[in-house]
């Protein structure tokens, strides 16, 4: 066991005479589960190369932690350079890719330097590319916007930007890629288009191709090109509106816990929480959870959105507060201080929770607060 990321402390890290000190909350990042992830995208798609979204903070799971683990992958994707340079001051040497591009053309000489892949996306990326520092060749791959609408060149100028990259001596062009808006509908339409368009734009023009996302690699094998970039997969959720990832073959890779802090006996008619927005139906006991919006956890799930306790089922009543939030114990009523609470992860899937507060289960990843210890264990 160890603890996952750059630069995190806690107070559940330091150690008294007594044992380990501080909130219980913590976020047990999986190794196992991350690696089995990753060889169900190696099933899917056996003729492709790897590139792994670990942007944003490897969703959540620690960034240096997860390069480690995936570091069998061919490749590693960021958003932008300060990730990247996280990277490579951590020792990581797997290719990274700029999946944003450069944003200030001294970023070339860093990205010379520490040997990174760049996305170009628009004509001013593109100025500076061609512009920029020849004494080293920089790997770059074309953006093309096939119909999101977001970032990337407009397909009637891929050949154009592709023949002016070519031409450019110390830039060596990998190749192209584009990303699915719908893919995570299955029966919507607009993803074999966006495909077609991508491939009629990229027709006759050198290069490799790089179309799908985590949903495209399990739903549309006409996205398993050269290059595949899995994201939401690999942490173990589905990438799919209303999907569960076991339906899909994965694990997941994060189990957010705490325990019960307090067990409080109230009377019918007692109010619970900020606002006094529950109130007791009947004399019952009340649990109290160290895990709040503070941590992570999302503010606005609903009433009756579950948590785990001793791997039973318990529902949340009253406000998330900024430390803590409240379950209806009567279901249960031998919880005791201490028990142990799974909030998402093993046994409880984090897609639920996420439907729970009106949210996707990336947000919820994403959103683990700074004081919320990462343990990788087996």
């Amino acid at each position: 066991m160890s603890v996952a990321g750059m630069g995190k402390t806690s107070p559940q890290q330091q150690k008294s005479g007594q044992g380990i000190i501080g909130r219980p909350i913590q976020a047990r990042i999986n190794r196992t589960a991350f690696q089995h992830n990753l060889n169900r995208v190696r099933e899917l798609a056996p003729d492709s190369q790897i590139l792994c979204a670990i942007k944003a903070n490897a969703y959540g799971h620690g960034l240096v932690s997860a390069a480690r683990i995936l570091a069998d992958a061919d490749a590693l994707g960021v958003a932008g350079i300060d990730e990247a340079l996280q990277l490579r001051e951590a020792g990581v040497q797997t290719p990274v890719v700029l999946l944003e591009g450069i944003f200030h053309s001294s970023e070339l000489v860093l990205v010379i330097r520490h040997k990174l892949t760049v996305v170009v996306h628009q004509s001013g990326q593109l100025d500076m590319l061609l512009d920029g520092p020849s004494s080293a060749s920089i790997q770059v791959w074309v953006k093309v916007d096939s119909g999101m609408h977001r970032l990337g060149f407009l397909p009637e100028d891929v050949a154009d930007v592709s023949e002016r990259l070519r031409q450019c001596g110390h830039l060596n062009l990998i190749g192209h890629m584009t990303h699915l808006a719908n893919a995570d509908e299955r029966k919507d339409k607009f993803t074999n288009r966006q495909i077609e368009i991508f491939f009629n734009a990229v027709q006759g023009v050198p290069g490799l191709h790089s179309i799908a996302n985590s949903a495209g690699l399990v739903a549309w094998p006409e996205s398993r090109t050269d290059w595949v970039r899995p994201g939401i997969m690999l942490y173990g959720v589905s990438p799919f509106a209303g999907g569960r990832a076991v339906d899909e073959g994965l694990l997941p890779v994060m189990t957010l816990q705490s325990e019960v802090i307090a067990v409080n006996h109230y009377r019918k008619g007692d109010a619970v929480g900020y606002g006094g927005s529950w109130i007791c139906p009947e004399d019952m006991p009340v649990g109290v959870i160290a895990a709040g919006y503070g941590d992570g956890y999302p503010r606005h799930a609903r009433q009756g959105c579950p948590v785990l306790i001793n791997g039973k089922r318990v529902p949340l009543i009253g406000r998330v507060s900024m430390d803590m939030i409240s379950v209806d114990l009567r279901q249960h009523p031998a919880i005791k201080c201490g028990d142990p609470v799974i909030l998402w992860g093993e046994g409880l899937p984090v897609e639920e929770v996420a439907e729970a507060a009106d949210t996707i289960a990336y947000e919820l990843l994403c959103h683990i607060s700074a004081r919320v210890p990462l343990i990788e264990v087996e």
